[in-house]
């Protein structure tokens, strides 16, 4: 039995196909259309799952929709009602958009089908697509099941318990007082991008001090010892307006927020600390309710929230649960893998076994390319390259050119499906490197040079350079651990916090750890990441690291790049030294249209602020 689960029209549309309950394929639209964020119909990515399924549309048994599109427009309407005549403006912007489409989702169906389907559509909620893309894929035949996001169609954060094949909701926050959103308004008012921008605000994080934790909570927040709040939505505008705060947070906060692309300042830095320390202390209160209302020892995570990935390195040390199992692609793009999911188990109550490990797979559920596809490519742009199709060579060559100083371009097997690169689509450097953080960033990624790196660790080594325990599982870069003390090589004193820290050394793996001495983790196993596992065993047999710098293969504005051709339009439009797509390397120096490109003329090509 195939069932298709969609998640389209607001953020990270995304399309997953179930065979029998089991994952065969997931993908984000914007990876086909290069449009970060694509909201639309997923018609390439739903195009992709039926074709690696090796069926049609029409073979279809079951489309699954992650949410409930009448559900959602009766929080808008009741919230402009609460709110008139305020917001009418923006309510009437957005209302042609639902009249036209939103409230129509069967029609956009069978339109993004290509009206080849004829079968039954189903509608879950949100929430319920998010619990069952954590619990169903885990591997726990029983756990507690939290989701935190923005807001769903009322729900803003749920706890349910997990038992066999079915899921239990338990209790539910509901909207506008939401943990997203308010750490989306942070994200605003620091000058970010709402949806896009929490992950600079969580990397900002540590070069400030939390100076600010106590207005937030005596001002802005009505905080429970369960975890549950309710917000002061005098200083909020997102019920009725475009932006997400109102004036009343400049006079708290010393000002106005950031404008986009200005100099940060110690008060967002200030801010961002602020704002992630009250997150964590959210998020411990909720899990150990969690675990009080279940009794279990395991949780699963999905939502937005569940990306902060700080914040879930904090619960599983300092929290109640043994193990914790978050979901990949956390965000709206895991709805539809949710969906689907939870049609086949909860829906047709079909048996679920768990599997040791998970049955995410991976997460590499993506589209792959042979070799000869690859080649002919190559051929075709005249590009220049080696192939090296016996496995353990082209390691040891990729791992002497890390070890070498070279920025590496991988690209090999299906891709990712998520919004972290987890070695199919990723950047490759030297963690022993001072400089390499700055220069990936700068020169190839193009963004802020505060922004961290993730190691990518033997797995049978992470407890060697970080604080976990031995042999960890963090196989999707979900979980932030202390480097260990003994290796780092100074102490932090108050008065270096800003951001020319990103320079200084603090550990003997310098471009993976943070300021505040935390590096967000990969670990590497051979069954799941084979290819990156064997470049980390050579790169450590001939330097005694078991430890790579692993960031996403895009730069600042793209998404993670898909095809042959994004890989090598991204190698040659930066600065990386080389590029592995498949079994073939690329040398920049060999290229005859090589050049070095600078940052402004990057952003000014590509129409980026």
């Amino acid at each position: 039995m195939h069932i298709l689960g969609i998640s389209a029209f607001y953020h990270d549309s995304a399309a997953a196909l179930l065979r029998d309950g089991q994952i065969v394929a997931a993908a984000q639209e914007e990876r086909f259309t290069r449009k970060k964020h694509d909201h639309s119909f997923p018609r390439h990515a739903a195009a992709y799952c039926v074709k690696e399924a090796g069926i049609s549309f029409d073979q279809l048994d079951m489309v699954a929709f992650y949410d409930k599109p009448l559900l959602k427009f009766d929080r808008l309407l009741e919230t402009y009602l609460a709110h008139a005549p305020r917001g009418f403006k923006v309510f009437m912007m957005g209302l042609p958009l639902w009249l036209k489409q939103k409230l129509h989702i069967p029609r956009e169906l069978d339109r993004g089908l290509a009206g080849h389907y004829r079968g039954r559509y189903v509608f879950t909620r949100h929430h319920e697509s998010h619990a069952a893309s954590a619990f169903y894929p885990s591997p726990f035949d029983e756990a507690a099941v939290l989701t935190l996001d923005g807001v769903g169609e009322w729900a803003t954060g749920s706890i349910a318990h997990g038992r066999g094949n079915r899921i239990e909701p338990l209790q539910e926050m509901r909207f506008p007082h939401s943990l997203g959103l308010l750490y989306s308004a942070f994200t605003y008012f620091a000058g970010f991008r709402v949806n896009s921008g929490e992950y600079k605000l969580m990397g900002l994080a540590p070069y400030g001090e939390p100076i600010y934790k106590g207005r937030i909570l005596s001002e802005l927040i009505d905080l429970k010892p369960d975890g549950s709040f309710r917000l002061n939505m005098d200083y909020f505008a997102y019920c009725h307006d475009d932006v997400m705060t109102s004036p009343r947070m400049n006079s708290l906060f010393d000002g106005p927020p950031r404008k986009p692309e200005s100099a940060i300042g110690q008060r967002e830095m200030d801010l961002a600390a602020s704002i992630q320390a009250v997150t964590e202390e959210i998020v411990l209160r909720i899990g150990r309710h969690a675990h009080t209302l279940t009794g279990s020892k395991n949780l699963t995570m999905a939502g937005g929230v569940a990306l902060n990935c700080v914040a879930n390195g904090r619960l599983l040390r300092e929290g109640p649960f043994e193990r914790i199992w978050i979901q990949p692609a956390a965000g709206d793009a895991g709805g539809a893998l949710g969906a689907a999911a939870f049609v086949w188990h909860q829906l047709l109550d079909r048996t679920r076994v768990p599997l040791a490990q998970d049955a995410q797979r991976g997460s590499l559920l993506g589209p792959a390319f042979g070799n000869d596809e690859v080649r002919a490519y190559l051929d075709r742009v005249g590009a220049v390259y080696t192939c090296h199709d016996d496995e353990p060579d082209l390691a040891e060559r990729v791992a002497t050119l890390i070890a070498e100083g070279n920025v590496v371009g991988h690209m090999a097997g299906r891709m990712e499906f998520g919004p972290r690169a987890l070695g199919a689509r990723s950047i490759l450097g030297d963690p022993r490197s001072p400089e390499m953080q700055s220069t990936i960033n700068l020169k190839i990624k193009f963004r802020e040079s505060f922004r961290p790196f993730a190691p990518a660790v033997l797995r049978e080594h992470v407890h060697e350079y970080f604080e976990t325990r031995p042999q960890e599982d963090s196989p999707y870069m979900l979980l932030v651990a202390p480097v260990r003390a003994e290796r780092r090589t100074k102490s932090r004193s108050r008065t270096t916090r800003s951001l020319d820290e990103v320079r200084q050394v603090r550990s003997d793996l310098p471009a993976v750890t943070h300021v505040d001495y935390s590096a967000r983790i990969q670990t590497l196993d051979c069954e799941r990441q084979p290819r990156l596992y064997r470049i980390v065993e050579a790169f450590k047999r001939k330097t005694g690291c078991p430890v790579v710098i692993n960031t996403s293969f895009n730069v600042r504005g793209e998404p993670i790049v898909m095809t042959p051709e994004d890989a090598y339009r991204c190698f040659m439009g930066t600065n990386m030294d080389a590029l592995v797509i498949e079994n073939q390397i690329l040398l920049k120096t060999d290229q005859p249209d090589a050049q070095t490109v600078d940052r402004q003329s990057y952003l000014d090509e590509f129409a980026l602020d």
